[in-house]
């Protein structure tokens, strides 16, 4: 443990440099309260996006890098603002009329428009919390209903109250002038319509904990700011929740960071002190645009899991958090490939380039072997050449390629010929286009034709690639480059494409050469 300890103390991988950071924070001392509280939040005006999960992978890698570092124990507490009322309707859910019937209501207190549970905000608290649990996180959820109806937030309230000018400077700073007459950080709940106010306070009593406003219809009201009540405005909420649960490390999105001075300040003047935090950059979507859970644009953790494993998106979000990413269909078999490599590359590792492998991080140090001994990109292509429309025809080539593979020993290759067939059908097949060679490049196929025709060295993926190498260095294709890209667009259809001569060897020699004379004879073009 000294070792690893030594080693994570000098790593420069991120959940290392941030834990050793909030370690820093802490002084090296245990605190107070007896351990370190992680906390991720989560918004459920919309259905929970791949973003959401990747905030708790996050926080969880970060937590598990500052337990190699420290003895203190760790919580992590998930979240849910499902006491916010309903701005604007999701465009993707059902039962739109009902939903513009219920805005401004609690989550909580609008009906479940799927039928499944008894509100929208249980509905997608529950979708959170399958999808959370599908990767095995060990975090506490926490309904902020529940947080604010049964009192384990009045204390916070009643000094919010007290401190209520305190906070409102804070607030007011980052105002506009128009929006400064009417703000307040209380929030009340309607008594009789159940809504959500944006009322200015006519008064804040100190002493009794209460706030008096005028509804909408301009009937005056007074009301507890404990019980559930009255709510904070996110911003305030953001920095009381810190102070009131002891937060010590959350992280938030780029779109939250302007936002860092209010939410720390607000947390100081509840008597809390302001965690250690790390902010990401944003997902995109395939127009590089932010993804939004009421568009609901980018992809579904659903969506990522219905073509490819837990580990590969486990991979993606590991990847350089603070530079923004396209989040769509097309990065997932490169983050397929590229997490498998990094598998390959754990065990020959030494320690220090170990604990810099995005493959410790996603496994917390009990790193798997690979078994994909075919790569999910080859096994594309290879559902595109031949047709495959079951796994059972994929594994007639893969065991020519590889005899020692199976589905019982290889049920990682085996579930990825699966998501091979699914993806190629719904996201490849539709958009697969080939074109015809040119004069150049047919002079080039049939010499690749011919020595594939002499070929006597079996499935030897190197041998076969030295071969069409040869070809194209032969026949001046300058880039060299440019030889193979006609491959993949004449022979496969694609841009892009796999290590050939490993094709070949999976193909299989006569199966490539049949697939050669199509694309000379016009067939695959046409």
């Amino acid at each position: 443990m000294s070792e690893m300890r030594d080693a994570a103390m000098q790593s420069k991988a991120w959940p290392f440099e941030e834990a050793r950071a909030l370690l820093k924070r802490l002084g090296g001392k245990d605190p107070a309260k007896g351990h370190v509280l992680f906390e991720t939040g989560y918004g459920p005006s919309g259905l929970p996006h791949i973003g959401t999960f990747g905030e708790v992978l996050r926080t969880t890698m970060i937590r598990r890098a500052f337990e190699v570092i420290s003895d203190i124990p760790t919580r992590l507490v998930c979240f849910s603002d499902d006491l916010d009322g309903m701005r604007k309707v999701p465009e993707n859910v059902p039962q739109q009329e009902m939903m513009h019937e219920n805005l401004q209501r609690p989550l909580t207190s609008v009906p479940d428009p799927f039928g499944t549970h008894d509100s929208f905000g249980g509905h997608n608290n529950a979708m959170l919390r399958r999808f959370l649990d599908t990767f095995g996180f060990d975090y506490e959820f926490v309904s902020a209903t529940e947080f604010y109806q049964t009192g384990k937030f009045d204390d916070t309230l009643k000094l919010a109250t007290e401190r209520y000018d305190d906070i409102m400077a804070i607030m007011l700073k980052s105002l506009r002038d128009e929006r400064r007459e009417t703000y307040s950080c209380f929030l009340p709940i309607h008594p009789e319509t159940g809504r959500v106010l944006y009322v200015p306070m006519k008064h804040v009593d100190a002493k009794e904990h209460t706030v008096t406003f005028d509804d909408e219809e301009g009937r005056e009201w007074t009301l507890p700011v404990t019980g559930g009540n009255v709510k904070l405005q996110w911003k305030p909420d953001f920095g009381a929740r810190w102070a009131a649960l002891g937060v010590d490390f959350e992280m938030y999105g780029k779109d939250h960071s302007t936002n860092t001075p209010i939410y720390d300040g607000i947390c100081k003047v509840l008597g809390g002190r302001a965690p250690h935090h790390f902010t990401y950059e944003l997902f995109l979507d395939d127009q590089g645009q932010k993804i939004s859970k009421s568009k609901g644009n980018g992809l579904t953790m659903d969506e990522w899991l219905s073509y490819a494993s837990t580990d590969s998106l486990s991979y993606f979000m590991y990847l350089k958090p603070k530079t923004a990413k396209r989040m769509h269909f097309d990065v997932i078999p490169k983050m397929v490939d590229e997490y498998h490599q990094q598998l390959r590359a754990y065990p020959g590792q030494d320690l220090k380039a170990q604990l810099a492998n995005p493959v410790y991080h996603i496994h917390q140090g009990d790193v798997p072997a690979s078994d994909m001994v075919v790569p999910f990109q080859m096994l594309l292509n290879l559902v595109s050449v031949s047709g495959a429309e079951d796994k059972e025809t994929l594994w007639g080539f893969i065991r020519r390629y590889a005899p020692e593979a199976g589905p019982e020993t290889h049920p990682g290759l085996d579930d990825a010929a699966g998501f091979a067939i699914r993806y190629y059908e719904d996201r490849v097949k539709p958009t697969k286009t080939y074109r015809a060679p040119t004069e150049e490049e047919c002079a080039a196929l049939e010499d690749l034709r011919a020595r594939l025709a002499a070929w006597d060295g079996g499935a030897d993926a190197d041998g076969l690639q030295s071969e069409v190498f040869a070809v194209g260095r032969e026949r001046q294709f300058e880039p060299m480059r440019a030889w193979f890209k006609a491959l993949y667009e004449v022979l496969l259809g694609a841009s892009e494409g796999p290590r050939f001569g490993g094709f070949v060897a999976l193909y299989g020699v006569e199966n490539t050469i049949a697939l050669i004379d199509r694309a000379l004879a016009g067939e695959l073009a046409g």
